[in-house]
């Protein structure tokens, strides 16, 4: 099993996957304040997923450059890597979230995204993309901006 997560300053969206079926499902959104999660919500997850790894979705401005965001989903990362003695991932969240609230409303969803999160799917297709990847990038690997960017 992998936990992953879709980094937010309110919310944290979460889903659990396996790679066998390279399928995820979402689960109900974390409370965060100014970035920092309810980790007594996130031990929870642990014991009772019991994951292998941990994957959280990278922000980037949509030209793949890093943002502040950036570095703070890395943080967050390392702390999961730090306290369950786990591997932590990061891969390219872009879209994401926009990418779930077409599929909620495609599905006739209402779009009052306050009331009806998408953080939990955003953080399905996280996941579900990580499989897809053919390598994956450790938590713990410098973010550097792409070549050319100042």
């Amino acid at each position: 099993m992998i936990l992953a997560f879709d980094f937010g300053t309110t919310r944290f969206g979460v889903a659990v996957g396996q790679a066998i079926t390279a399928t995820a499902t979402p689960l109900k959104p974390i409370v965060a304040k100014d970035g920092v999660p309810d980790w007594g919500r996130i031990e929870a997850l642990f014991e009772e997923w019991q994951p292998e790894a941990f994957v959280v979705g990278l922000p980037l401005n949509m030209d793949g450059t890093l943002c502040e965001m950036s570095y703070r989903a890395r943080k967050f990362a390392n702390r999961l890597h730090a306290r369950f003695d786990r591997p932590s991932y990061l891969t390219d969240e872009r879209l994401s979230s926009h990418e779930a609230k077409g599929i909620h409303l495609d599905g006739g969803g209402e779009a009052d995204f306050k009331k009806h999160s998408m953080d939990g799917l955003a953080a399905q297709l996280i996941l579900e993309s990580w499989f897809r990847e053919p390598e994956h990038r450790s938590s713990l690997d410098k973010l550097t901006q792409p070549q050319g960017t100042p």
